[in-house]
C-alpha cells in the first residue's frame, strides 16, 4: 500500500506540474527517467482511480491558406526522404487562427525539425505574407540561419508570395513545400497548433488580441521549449533534448 500511495502522490505531482496537460503516457516517460518502475498500463490505471484526465479535444480545423496557384512544377519537397539528424538543419513553419474577444488572431510559427524548439513566431489580426515575414525574421535574429537550411511549409500563398520566396533566395535558404492535400507532410507543423489547441485554446478565453499575444510567447518559452516532454526526444523537452545532442557533438569532438 505505501509503494502504490508513493506511486499515486509522483504521479499526481508530475500530472499537476503540466498543468493537466500529460497523460499516462508521458507521464510514464517521465517517472522512468526518474528511476521509478512503472508501466504505462500500471499508470494509466492509476490516473483512472485518481479521476486525472489529460486535457484533449479534438476538433476538425478549417484550412487557412490557399494553395490553388502553387499546383505543378516548381514546388519540391525536399524533406520527405530527408535523414534530419541536426538541429538548423530544416525548419517547418505554419499558420493558425484564435479567437479573441476583438476577433480573430492569426499566428506563424517556425519549428526546428531535429529538436523541435519553436525558434519564432508572429501574430496578426490579418493572414498576409507580412506575417510570415516576420516571424521568420524573429527567428532569424535568435538563431541566425546559415546557408543551405531547408525551410519546409504548404503552398500557401503566404510562403509562394515573391516577397518571402525572394527572402530566402537572398539568404541563400532553400525552400521545400508539402505535396497538395498531404497534410501530413508537415506533421511536425501541425502537431505544434494540435498541442496549443489542446492545452490553451479549447479551454480558456482571450478578452484581447494582446492576450492572446502574452500567451502565445509566455506558453513557447516557458512550457512548450523548456518544460513540455516529447516521446520522440526521448521523454525530454526541446531545449533539454537540444543541449543533450550538443554534448554528444562535443564528445565526439574531443575524442576525434
Amino acid at each position: 500500500m505505501a509503494k502504490e500511495q508513493e506511486l499515486k502522490t509522483k504521479v499526481k505531482s508530475v500530472f499537476d506540474k503540466s498543468d493537466g496537460e500529460f497523460g499516462a503516457n508521458k507521464i510514464c516517460g517521465i517517472l522512468r527517467k526518474s528511476q521509478q518502475k512503472c508501466s504505462f498500463k500500471i499508470v494509466s490505471g492509476v490516473m483512472k482511480d485518481m479521476k486525472l484526465s489529460s486535457k484533449h479535444n479534438r476538433r476538425k480545423n478549417r484550412s487557412l491558406t490557399d494553395s490553388k496557384k502553387s499546383r505543378g512544377d516548381g514546388f519540391p519537397n525536399l524533406v520527405r526522404d530527408l535523414l534530419i539528424i541536426r538541429p538548423l538543419q530544416a525548419v517547418c513553419s505554419d499558420i493558425t487562427y484564435i479567437r479573441s474577444g476583438e476577433g480573430w488572431v492569426y499566428a506563424c510559427v517556425i519549428k526546428d525539425i531535429c529538436t523541435g524548439i519553436i525558434l519564432g513566431q508572429a501574430s496578426s489580426d490579418r493572414m498576409k505574407k507580412e506575417l510570415v515575414i516576420k516571424a521568420f525574421l524573429n527567428a532569424n535574429s535568435r538563431y541566425h540561419f546559415k546557408e543551405g537550411l531547408i525551410f519546409h511549409s504548404d503552398r500557401g500563398s503566404q510562403y509562394t508570395s515573391k516577397e518571402f520566396m525572394d527572402l530566402l533566395k537572398m539568404l541563400k535558404i532553400k525552400q521545400s513545400f508539402s505535396r497538395v492535400a498531404c497534410p501530413g507532410d508537415n506533421a511536425w507543423a501541425e502537431s505544434f497548433f494540435a498541442t496549443l489547441k489542446k492545452c490553451k485554446i479549447h479551454f480558456e478565453f482571450y478578452p484581447t488580441r494582446e492576450s492572446v499575444q502574452f500567451m502565445m510567447f509566455e506558453w513557447i518559452e516557458t512550457v512548450y521549449n523548456t518544460y513540455r516532454v516529447q516521446a520522440r526526444l526521448g521523454y525530454l523537452s526541446p531545449k533539454s533534448y537540444a543541449e543533450t545532442l550538443k554534448a554528444k557533438t562535443e564528445s565526439l569532438a574531443k575524442v576525434s
